[in-house]
């Protein structure tokens, strides 16, 4: 029973931190939006295999290198704003030709590589895995819930579970590709019933990205300043 406990946890835990709103969701909905569920779980899949290589990495200690370099950060702020911005104005153009959710397939999709590279270079990203990442590799305990983004200190306390388990890190992969099966499906379900809508989901990508890529180029520079 514990360890059923401990991997439903860890569902929780990665849809948790999977749904938020924000640049690698905004990509999965324009992806669904133009080429159908299979665009949008490639999307999510880009996403979620950045995160099993930041782990493989974290396991070997790799990604500790970041820290010990202060160049690096900021270069990834700066790197990772400017792909969010390109990718915003791809959104853009996307948004004007997006006339359905039907998913015909004749755009070739690229939303693998866009959440695998943003991935690459999300400090937040890299940061979840040299912190909250490597405590869950360790024996010990978690207060899962209070890492969740803008409600964490709400929530904190109410799911702790003990780390260092298999049962929890597999938890927290199936709860992450949960959500990218079941988010693109969503999308797709819920647009065949209003195409009209399908232009502003892909508008409404492309300010988020657009949003987050400022946010990031910013913090950029004002880190190298």
């Amino acid at each position: 029973m514990a360890l059923l406990v401990t991997a439903l946890a860890g569902v929780v835990f990665g849809l948790a931190l999977a749904a938020p709103p924000g640049p690698m969701n905004a990509i999965i909905a324009e992806e669904s939006v133009v080429s159908g569920w299979r665009a949008g779980f490639r999307a999510g899949l880009g996403a979620m295999v950045a995160d099993v290589l930041f782990f493989v990495l974290t396991l070997a200690g790799v990604v500790t290198v970041i820290d010990r370099y202060q160049v690096v950060r900021p270069a990834l702020y700066l790197a990772g704003g400017l792909l969010m911005l390109y990718f915003a104005v791809g959104a853009i153009r996307a948004a004007r030709s997006a006339a359905s959710f039907t998913g015909d397939g004749q755009r070739a999709s690229k939303g693998f590589r866009k959440t695998f590279a943003l991935s690459l270079t999300n400090p937040y990203q890299i940061g979840f895995w040299l912190t909250v990442g490597v405590g869950l590799l360790e024996s010990g305990s978690l207060d899962v819930l209070s890492y969740v983004p803008a409600a964490g200190d709400g929530l904190a306390g109410l799911l702790v579970v003990q780390t260092g388990s298999p049962a929890l890190l597999f938890g927290f992969f199936a709860g992450i590709g949960l959500w990218i099966v079941t988010y693109p499906a969503t999308l797709v379900s819920i647009g065949r019933r209003v195409d009209r809508f399908a232009p502003a989901v892909s508008a409404l990508s492309a300010v988020v990205l657009a949003g987050f890529g400022l946010v990031f180029f910013v913090v950029g520079v004002g880190q190298i300043g």
